[in-house]
């Protein structure tokens, strides 16, 4: 037998002789028969018999990374799952040795590895639009397990027996996105591709990964990306992101009108917001967003943009502004002309400002509702002194944090305390350092302890559970009044608001007492 090691070099070499029945018979007549040869015996004995064995040796045992060679990662934390995931994400990778699932010890991890990856795929999905495709790997069981639509695809009476399945109205990345979550049980969203991916979840039936794209569709929900939002909510028919999508554009409706994304909303979607009776905003804003929408539409039906054919394009949507109400300098100046109404429209409407019989008209004549602001006030006192509350252009601070989402739309400041006086004031809000909203304007006080409204230009989103900073710098004469016996928490209607002190505040104001006694928001 010869032996050998795991690199073929020889560790030692042992010969038997296997005595076999008839050589055994031979040999004892050669015992009893003299004379005979010692050639003949010798050639009946039969023939070495070997055989090579690989030896085990002691050596090092080999971990994954010596199975799996690659090279050291910026940070040492990432495991070898992690980056088969990312290399998944780009390749349809398959295990280059053998023995790979002893490295997993879990079934999530083994599941994990064979995501994206091509080693016992059964079926591959080719996902895109024309000229935008990518093939990628599936496994059915694994699909079926997390998606009933999968397995009706798969395993259901009308089981489809193709080895590649077209998906043409899903993006890839999406589509990436979706079979990680069921092949990792990860949620890797991204705010470029979460509203493909929610479609992917919802047409396939995987509702925690849906959940989970609301989610991050709310928390990442703003002005720029409300009206938008709102389009795809109501085609999602998710009602809670909807509501917080109205919410969002009721508040900081100007800014919400006047983003990019309100271009790109379907006509439905358009019309609902014309028809709000709560948008915060003046009624010539509306009407400028909607020719700006006009025109965007005009370019999507390759129509050319001329007003003839924005009119069109907008049709009975150009009755719910309600133009009537507006300024009635912003309506000669504007809306009167702009070329969009017809002679008669501009007559009527020209007359309904200035006659005592006004006539009918075809356009909505109620000024909208808009939002009622609440006001968070803080002491539940006030007083003056002959010496105090003096400015000189320092800085009065307070922070606050809120149990709910609010639009902050500005401050209640004193006045002052000898009588009327005007002040300028300039506020800010601040989120760890960072200006969120300012505004420099000016306030009549007329000598009572009443509180009087300084406003931001557009009122300022406020997130949950996250302290943010008020300051106001105030330039005056006179003395003003100042609050006492400040309270650290006020619950105001639903919303629960805390208070604690500012580094900033360098006049004095704190908790117990000074200025800014009043925020000013919508919830």
């Amino acid at each position: 037998i010869l032996m050998v090691d795991e690199k073929g070099k020889n560790m030692k070499c042992l010969t038997f002789f296997l005595m076999l029945p008839e050589t055994v018979k031979n040999r004892s007549k050669k015992s009893s028969k003299k004379g005979s040869s010692s050639s003949s015996s010798s050639s009946k004995l039969p023939p070495v018999c070997y055989e090579i064995i690989t030896l085990k040796t002691k050596k090092k045992k080999k971990m994954a990374a010596d199975i799996f060679p690659r090279k050291k990662p910026a940070s040492t934390n990432t495991t070898a799952v992690q980056q088969y995931h990312q290399q998944n994400l780009n390749n349809n990778n398959t295990i280059p040795a053998p023995n790979w699932q002893g490295l997993y010890p879990t079934i999530r991890e083994r599941n994990a590895v064979m995501f994206n990856n091509d080693l016992m795929a059964d079926v591959h999905f080719v996902v895109g639009p024309p000229g935008g495709t990518q093939r990628l790997p599936g496994h059915k069981y694994v699909l079926a397990v997390g998606s009933s639509v999968f397995h009706a695809m798969f395993y259901g009476e009308l089981a489809e027996d193709k080895d590649e399945i077209r998906i043409p109205d899903v993006e890839p990345a999406a589509f990436l996105a979706m079979l990680k979550y069921i092949y990792c049980d990860e949620i890797d969203l991204a705010a470029d591709t979460v509203l493909a991916t929610l479609y992917a979840a919802k047409k396939y039936i995987v509702p925690h990964l849906a959940r989970a794209c609301v989610n991050f569709l709310e928390t990442s929900l703003s002005a720029k990306n409300a009206c938008v939002l709102l389009s795809q909510s109501c085609l999602f028919e998710e009602p809670d992101l909807t509501q917080r999508c109205w919410e969002v554009i009721d508040a900081q409706a100007e800014l919400a009108l006047k983003s990019e994304g309100f271009c790109d909303i379907d006509f439905q979607t358009l019309e609902s917001i014309l028809r709000r009776e709560t948008l915060n905003a003046k009624e010539i804003v509306v009407f400028e967003a909607a020719l700006n929408w006009a025109e965007v539409e005009c370019q999507r039906q390759e129509l050319m943009t001329t007003i003839e054919n924005k009119r069109k394009v907008l049709g009975k949507a150009l009755y719910l502004i309600r133009i009537p109400t507006m300024a009635l300098d912003d309506f000669a100046n504007g809306a009167a002309q702009s070329g969009i109404l017809t002679l008669n429209e501009t007559n009527d409407i020209f007359l309904w400002y200035t006659a005592a019989k006004k006539p009918e008209l075809q356009f909505v004549s109620k000024p909208r509702k808009g939002l009622v602001p609440q006001r968070c006030h803080r002491f539940q006192s006030c007083a003056y002194r002959s010496n105090q509350w003096r400015y000189r252009g320092r800085c009065d601070s307070i922070q606050f944090a809120v149990d709910k989402r609010v639009f902050i739309a500005g401050f209640g400041l004193y006045g002052s305390s000898c009588g009327s006086a005007e002040y300028s004031a300039k506020i800010e809000l601040k989120r760890q350092g960072v200006i969120l909203g300012q505004n420099l304007s000016k306030y009549f006080s007329d000598g009572s302890s009443n509180t009087f409204p300084v406003w931001f230009e557009y009122p300022v989103q406020i997130e949950p559970d996250t302290f943010y900073t008020a300051s106001v710098i105030l330039d005056g004469n006179e003395l003003s009044y100042f609050g006492q016996e400040g309270m650290t928490e006020v619950q105001c209607g639903k919303v629960t608001v805390q208070f604690q002190c500012s580094s900033d505040s360098t006049n004095g104001t704190g908790v117990q007492g000074g200025q800014i006694p009043e925020l000013i928001f919508y919830a």
